[in-house]
């Protein structure tokens, strides 16, 4: 009878006999395999675009940010090593909620957070997962869940104050009943997940307090501050674009007008200046002068004024709010009368 330690040389042996050109093969059979496996996956995952590098942050945000990274990387140091685990045996999960002003990076942060991670990346809206049929919205919350724990993914709910909203005490409608069954659903998915979940809304304020309770970190993100824009200007005048001028005595007077503007103002901007350039002078000397750059810095603060955050009329803002779940109480309803 053959010895364990013969047979370990025969396999040995065997493996190096094998044809390259056959483990090629199967290697490239291992990799269709995955690909269609995550093509039957029903939410589309991404490969994340950016890294947290490739992202301007303020500093308070960053903080957060990196604390965030520091709990997730250090997972087995904080609760196995250390115990902690012990106190808080659901805490394997990291939920993330990005608040603040519309444009100020937060669904781009989230992205390149994956990024940084090498996760993939799954995005999804209220109407990715809403269903008019009774059953189906709580379903496709628990499939996000169970698409994103299969492939590792980080999973992002933008507009996220459409699905975290309080849930309803007076159920007079089925459609009642499915808004607090999409709710209590997300709740029970959040407890037990133990992967990465990212949220982000401009009106934190309508959450649910029992959401509130179960997101790990609360992440705002402000304005950028002058120094702050003069780098957002810097990343988004790229070093192909001709520049009229010294590009820092561009950059700095860039970041004096641009004031209140958020990133993706910054980059609306350019979309609005690069053009301009192109018009105003011989294509084959165009140059991007400074000029361009505050007439459409002008145009985007004047874009401010074309609509609104939240609807001033009462009762449209009223039934927005009730299309999305929010509670309406009667003390609420005098005051507004």
């Amino acid at each position: 009878m053959d010895s364990l330690e013969d047979i370990q040389h025969y396999k040995e042996a065997k493996a190096s006999m094998e044809c390259p050109f056959c483990k090629e093969k199967e290697m490239r059979s291992e990799n269709a395999e995955v690909e269609t496996e995550e093509e039957n996956l029903p939410y589309m995952l991404q490969a994340p675009r950016y890294t947290l590098d490739d992202v301007f942050l303020p500093e308070k945000s960053k903080l957060q940010v990196d604390e965030a990274l520091a709990k997730i990387n250090n997972f087995h140091k904080i609760y196995i090593e250390w115990g902690f685990k012990a106190v808080d045996p659901c805490g394997a999960g990291t939920v993330l909620n990005f608040f603040g002003k519309p444009g100020t990076g937060k669904t781009m942060t989230a992205e390149a957070l994956a990024g940084t991670l090498g996760k993939k990346f799954i995005s999804l809206g209220m109407s990715d997962v809403e269903s008019k049929y009774m059953g189906e919205t709580a379903k496709n919350i628990r499939a996000a869940f169970e698409c994103a724990k299969k492939v590792d993914a980080v999973l992002f709910f933008d507009e996220a104050d459409t699905l975290l909203g309080a849930r309803l005490s007076n159920v007079t409608q089925g459609i009642d009943n499915e808004v607090n069954s999409l709710r209590s659903t997300l709740l029970i998915e959040l407890e037990k997940f133990e992967g990465i979940v990212i949220f982000a809304t401009n009106f934190e304020k309508n959450y649910d307090k029992a959401f509130v309770s179960r997101i790990t970190h609360h992440i705002q993100f402000d304005l950028p501050d002058q120094e702050g824009l003069r780098k957002i200007w810097d990343k988004f005048l790229v070093p192909q674009i001709p520049l009229d001028g010294d590009r820092e005595c561009i950059l700095s007077k860039l970041a004096d007008i641009s004031l209140g503007l958020a990133g993706r103002d910054v980059r609306n901007c350019m979309r609005l200046a690069l053009p301009k350039a192109i018009m105003h002078d011989n294509e084959d000397e165009s140059v991007l002068k400074l000029e361009h750059l505050v007439s459409a810095i002008g145009e985007v603060r004047n874009h401010e004024k074309v609509g609104t955050e939240v609807s001033k009329s009462r009762e449209s803002s009223r039934a927005a709010l009730r299309a999305i779940g929010v509670k309406i109480n009667k003390e609420e309803t005098n005051n507004q009368e």
